[in-house]
């Protein structure tokens, strides 16, 4: 059975005290919901088990096209394009630490991408290919999340919302461990060591442990206090930075083409590379040809941080089906060009063996020494520092959309936009979580683990958000809902799965070590099982707090909706004793609103009309 809605766009329902009973779709154990939002004409159908939608965004309207395209670009460029060198704090280049650093933090910078991919890969050709092999992969989940979207336009928080609505049931438990990961992982201090990293050497000076922790937290605050008070003004400090990481590459990419010409005297062979590109591709390990597969594919992800904004985009459907599509296709290209202009200025070697940043050792070739290294470790700083703004702006969301599922603790903490119109209480928690971890582990194998925990939870989500499409469709068809406005074809959906069990599979495999290889001087997969330890001890939460306790107690629980001062709407689960869980039933939608007549007329003037099919 589905109904269609007739609904005048401007006018909505009390969300937190009346529904219409045409509103709730039953199918069996699933009851669907169909609300719209006043950012896009399309309805939005899901599980009312869901966050309810936010009609009318307490964040405001502030994401347009060039938002989308910088808050995705400055999460995938982070600094490793520039650099090569590792920093004592950060993960060592192994496959667990790239994997952890890049995927959770989108941090670039503990050795050059470049360099990296280079020396797994054996040969230039190898590692210029491998970069195009990312950006399929990357595509390829990047349509993944465009359906979605298109099922989805008035709910922010990507990964947090698709999830919950591929798995609905059991009822509240995906909501319930993917909320309480994203929580216990929502730091970032990889980012804020580099760019702390990056102010000494700016200033040139080698800091102490201690110095080189404390800039970091001070940095990480003025993230946070450029973002705490105002939702545009703080995108457009982001899209600002972004504009600048951006003419920063592209400045890069074609003084190598201009090299690559034979229009520099300085450089006399600019060719040397590229005449047998392949070359050396025979010596490479199997471990270091994936290991450098992995960095690159790596690489893009941020290709999804503007799906945590959607319900901030006006037409997010149409917006995002060719601005964050091209936010992949700009970086990948940038990916391209830069390593093609390390390549024409240095040998294989000169790249591998160079003491400074692989951007550095251009700069120089080409422009001499002088200024030129100062002014790009100023630009390097800026752009670590734009990536902290990006990853901020998007975690937010997706722990804000956490704790609108209901699942979490303290409702308002998480949902209120009081008092200055942003998500207070996620970016006060990332600071808090991100602080800690600056200043608690201390260097080597503490940090490093810790470090790299929350990636392979992360793969796994991902797998199962490939997979979680597949049963969206099918409940959508059978429903008989109307088609969206996007939809992924078959083959880059199956593309998308593979390529993320390839993630799952990947970090077993042993470095070339042995067993004690990787970052830690213990064993190198002990990362892999804690974290999976974690989800199962999240799933044993659940089982106890949803299921175990409800049975002893004497009660259910249900949910019902919550609406705050600024306009924030959330669900909140309540405990319902036994003997009154059938007259709540009876009074009250699957949504948790009191339902309201047919045909009865809103507070708002509107009557919402249901035409069963």
């Amino acid at each position: 059975m589905g109904f269609s809605f007739l609904k005048s766009k401007a006018t909505v329902l009390d969300q937190d005290e009346r529904s219409d009973n045409a509103s709730i779709i039953d199918n069996g154990s699933l009851h669907y919901t169909a609300e719209g939002g006043l950012n896009s004409n399309e309805i939005t159908y899901q599980e009312a088990s869901g966050a309810p939608i936010e009609v009318d965004s307490p964040l405001g309207y502030s994401v347009g096209y060039v938002t989308v395209i910088f808050l995705n670009l400055s999460k995938m460029i982070g600094t490793g394009v520039f650099t090569t060198r590792e920093w004592p704090f950060l993960p060592l280049p192994s496959l667990l630490g790239i994997l952890r650093m890049q995927k959770q933090t989108a941090n670039r910078a503990c050795e050059c991408i470049a360099s990296s991919v280079l020396s797994g890969a054996g040969s230039v050709g190898l590692a210029l290919f491998y970069w195009v092999i990312g950006y399929l992969v990357a595509y390829g989940m990047l349509a993944v999340y465009l359906e979605f979207v298109s099922y989805f336009p008035s709910r922010s928080g990507s990964e947090v919302v698709y999830l919950e609505q591929s798995y609905p049931r059991p009822k509240y438990f995906f909501p319930t461990v993917f909320a309480m990961q994203t929580v216990l992982f929502s730091f970032s201090s990889s980012n804020a060591v580099v760019l702390a990293q990056y102010l000494f050497k700016l200033a040139e000076s080698e800091p102490t442990d201690w110095q080189l922790k404390g800039v970091a937290v001070a940095s990480y605050s003025v993230a946070f206090l450029a973002l705490a008070f105002n939702t545009k003004w703080s995108l457009h400090l982001a899209n600002a930075i972004g504009v600048v990481k951006l003419i920063t590459l592209v400045f890069i990419g074609i003084s190598g083409l201009v090299v690559l010409g034979g229009n520099v005297s300085s450089i006399p062979d600019p060719k040397v590379n590229f005449r047998n590109a392949f070359e050396g591709t025979s010596d490479a390990s199997v471990y270091g040809a994936t290991n450098a597969l992995v960095k690159v594919m790596f690489s893009y992800m941020g290709y999804e941080n503007a799906f945590n904004v959607v319900n901030e985009v006006k037409d997010p459907v149409r917006t995002l089906k060719w601005s964050a599509p091209l936010s992949l296709t700009l970086t990948a290209t940038l990916y391209i060009l830069a390593n093609i202009a390390y390549f024409t200025v240095a040998s294989k070697q000169e790249i591998l063996d160079s003491e400074i940043g692989v951007a550095s050792l251009f700069f120089e070739k080409v422009f001499g020494t002088g200024g030129a290294s100062r002014a790009l470790n100023f630009l390097i700083c800026l752009s670590a520092f734009g990536n902290l703004l990006a990853v901020l702006i998007g975690q937010s969301r997706m722990l804000r959309e956490c704790g609108r599922q209901g699942v979490l603790p303290f409702t308002r903490f998480w949902t209120s936009t009081r008092p200055f119109g942003t998500p207070l209480g996620p970016y006060t928690l990332k600071w808090g979580l991100t602080v800690i971890m600056i200043l608690a582990p201390p260097a080597g194998d503490a940090f490093n683990f810790v470090v790299d925990l929350s990636m392979y939870p992360s793969n796994l989500f991902n797998f199962l958000l490939a997979i979680g499409l597949i049963f969206t469709r099918y409940y959508r068809k059978r429903l008989n809902f109307p088609k969206s406005g996007y939809s992924a074809w078959h083959v880059v959906v199956g593309f998308a799965i593979i390529s993320n069990l390839y993630l799952l599979v990947a970090p077993w495999y042993p470095p070339d070590g042995g067993a004690t290889g990787g970052d830690v001087s213990f064993w190198y997969g002990t990362y892999l099982v804690v974290g999976l330890a974690i989800i199962g001890a999240c799933g044993a939460y659940y089982w106890i707090y949803i299921k175990l306790l409800p049975r002893f107690g004497g009660y259910e629980f249900r949910q019902t909706i919550l609406k705050m001062d600024g306009g924030a709407v959330a669900h909140k689960l309540v405990k319902i004793p036994r003997e009154q869980v059938a007259s709540w039933d009876a009074e009250h939608d699957a949504a948790g609103r009191v339902r309201r007549r047919r045909g009865e007329v809103g507070e708002v003037g509107e009557v919402v009309v249901g035409v069963e099919k």
